[in-house]
């Protein structure tokens, strides 16, 4: 019974020292764990010539666009075009009833009579200077109203364009709401794009600009800035600025969609491996670690084009610097690492 009870205690105390053994190795490595440096590789950064592209978006607006209408409101009596139409300059797009038109021409006529007639008398003291003055102004009021209606009577184009809105029909009251016809000129478009104030001193008058859009893909139209506003608004930093296209195909038409591409020159830049950029969590920021003397630093990087798989970087790191290519995901601010191969 005895050399039975032996035999049981021997695995237990055997259990017991194996236990104790893996402890100490487990404290052991993790105790040279901590002793133990992140290996990194890095890789050393330097300034180059970047070509400053810059893309916008924007939406084509007509060169010019007309609201069509007459200035009272009076029965429409035939309209001759329809939207899509190119039309002329002074072609007619519709015409207006004319009973006022008459009556405002019967009415002159009568005025234009009785000027004469006392026109006359006065030349032979036969009127007063007063009752001159009064019909000369009759007269006239009356011959200004039969101007303006008989402009209204007929509806003609102010431009040569397109036709790109059509509200009434024939027969129709026209009552001071949306215009009749809405005429829009384009040939040329217009862009108008917001450019960083930093560009402020770059941009002149015919600079060049690649505009595509989506429906056309990658094909290119080529566009130049016609003006250039004066000012920044405080709000965005930016100022307007305006950029037209030929479009003498008329293939560019009113409220497409439009990526806008600058070149403003290249500049001297720190370019960075892709592989170095970080991602902050939970935010847009992007950093890079630097090496230096042993240490890793976490700088706030600000980045500009992707060239390749590198990115420029305009500020956070310097030229020559070490930065961080692998093994980020073990790294904090300040720590001591060891470069590898």
């Amino acid at each position: 019974m005895k050399t039975s009870n032996v035999l049981k205690t021997v695995p237990v105390m055997a259990l017991a020292m194996l236990m104790s053994c893996s402890g100490e190795k487990k404290d052991a490595a993790t105790a040279a764990d901590k002793n133990e440096k992140v290996k990194v590789k890095v890789e050393r950064v330097s300034k180059q010539p970047v070509e400053q592209l810059s893309e916008f978006t924007a939406t084509v607006e007509a060169e010019v666009k007309n609201n069509i209408a007459p200035q009272t409101a009076v029965r429409i009596e035939k309209v001759y075009v329809e939207v899509g139409d190119q039309v002329k300059k002074g072609e007619i797009l519709a015409s207006m009833d004319n009973s006022s038109l008459k009556q405002a021409k019967y009415q002159m006529d009568n005025n234009e009579v009785e000027f004469k007639r006392i026109d006359e008398l006065y030349k032979v003291g036969g009127a007063s200077k007063s009752a001159w003055d009064a019909q000369k102004m009759a007269y006239d009021v009356s011959k200004t109203s039969y101007e303006n209606l008989a402009e209204n009577v007929r509806l003609l184009s102010p431009i040569n364009g397109i036709v790109t809105a059509r509200n009434y029909d024939s027969g129709d009251m026209y009552s001071m709401g949306a215009p009749i016809y809405v005429v829009e000129q384009i040939r040329p478009v217009k862009l108008i794009i917001n450019v960083s104030e930093s560009y402020f001193t770059k941009v002149k008058k015919g600079h060049d600009a690649d505009v595509r859009f989506d429906v056309y893909g990658d094909e290119v139209f080529k566009g130049k800035v016609s003006l250039v506003y004066p000012t920044i608004d405080p709000a965005t930093r930016t100022f307007p600025v305006e950029i037209k296209i030929a479009n003498t195909d008329e293939r560019v038409r009113p409220g497409m969609f439009a990526r806008v591409t600058m070149d403003f020159g290249s500049e001297n830049r720190v370019v960075a491996p892709d592989l170095s950029i970080v991602k902050q969590s939970g935010s847009g920021d992007r950093y890079i670690y630097v090496y230096k003397d042993g240490k890793v630093s976490y700088q706030k990087v600000e980045l500009g084009r992707r060239i390749g798989d590198r990115y420029e970087v305009i500020s956070g790191v310097e030229d020559g610097d070490q930065v961080v290519v692998h093994g980020q995901s073990r790294l904090a601010n300040g720590m001591e690492v060891e470069i590898v191969k």
